[in-house]
Formats: C-alpha cells, structure tokens, sequence
C-alpha cells in the first residue's frame, strides 16, 4: 500500500462556491461559517467595495457571540469584539489603506492575538498569509449582468491541514 503525499499547506484542502442573493443570506453564510469556526482561525476576505465583505463579517460577529456592532474598520483598521459567552474574540481588521505586507501590520500584533482570537482580515490577500499556514479565504464577486446589484458568488477555500476535510459544504445549508 502506498503512502498518501504529504499535504502541502499552500495548496488549498477545501473548497465550495455559494452564491448569495441578499445581504441577509450574507449575514446568515457568516452565522453559518461562524459554527465552524475556533480560536486560532484566521479568515481573509477579497472582493471590491461593496461586496459584502463587512456584511459576511457582521454575521460571522453574530455567529461567534461577540460583543459590540460589527462595523467596517476601515478608518481605526482593526477592532476587536470580545465574546459575550465562552467563545473567542473577533478580531476585525481592514487592511484596504495599508500597501505593506505583514511587516506593516505588526503593530496589529495579530500573532500575539492568533491563537485565542478568530481573526478576519478584508483585503489581506498578500497581507497576513504568513501568520499561519492554515487560513479559510473567502472571495465574493458580484454577479455580470445582476441588476438588483444584490447576487453575489462566493468561493470558500480552506488552506492547510486545519481545513483538510473540514465539511466547508454545510456552509451551503
């Protein structure tokens, strides 16, 4: 019998595409991804303005039980939500106005809070890969030809051993 390869944490483990068709369904696919997620879990966000970014993250604060609303910290760029219950902090952070990669974002010390923290980052792509090999990123593209201007098609990808069959398919409940 052979040996199965070892996994390489760079490449994805897991992976499904939703689409969403309101912004409540936004905020339910983050209550939903929320139930999944543990201290320890860092989520990057991409899409252009508008997309739902912030939306996804407003569920995921109501999701994790987190004190505090869940607004875009695109001005103070970062915002940290203690849990009301037994859970983990929410650490909310936009990185839209900084052009550096993680060497800008150490003042963040979002190594310090990884471990007891979920950490959600908009616009870290190419940011804050390097705090841990194991990340879920999520992509929201809004839909060609959508005239509601409300359809969006979201693509989860769990990275590293953390999300090797990690059941990413019931977020499509």
């Amino acid at each position: 019998m052979e040996a199965a390869a070892p996994h390489n944490p760079a490449e994805p483990s897991a992976g499904i595409e939703l689409t969403v068709t309101s912004p409540e369904q936004m905020r339910e696919l983050g209550r939903r991804l929320a139930k999944l997620l543990r201290a320890g879990d860092l989520v990057l966000l991409s899409g252009e303005l508008g997309a739902g970014k912030t939306t996804l993250t407003r569920g995921l604060g109501e999701g994790l039980g987190v004190r505090g609303a869940v607004t875009s910290p695109t001005f103070v760029i970062a915002r940290v939500h203690p849990s009301l219950g037994d859970g983990p902090p929410l650490v909310h952070v936009d990185a839209y106005r900084l052009s550096g990669g993680l060497d800008e974002m150490e003042d963040l010390d979002l190594d310090v809070s990884l471990p007891e923290s979920v950490i959600v980052v908009e616009w870290g792509e190419g940011k804050v890969e390097e705090l841990t090999e194991d990340r879920l990123h999520l992509v929201i593209h809004r839909a060609v030809g959508d005239t509601t201007d409300e359809v969006r098609h979201v693509t989860v990808t769990g990275l590293g051993e953390r999300w090797a069959g990690s059941g990413l398919s019931g977020l499509s409940a």
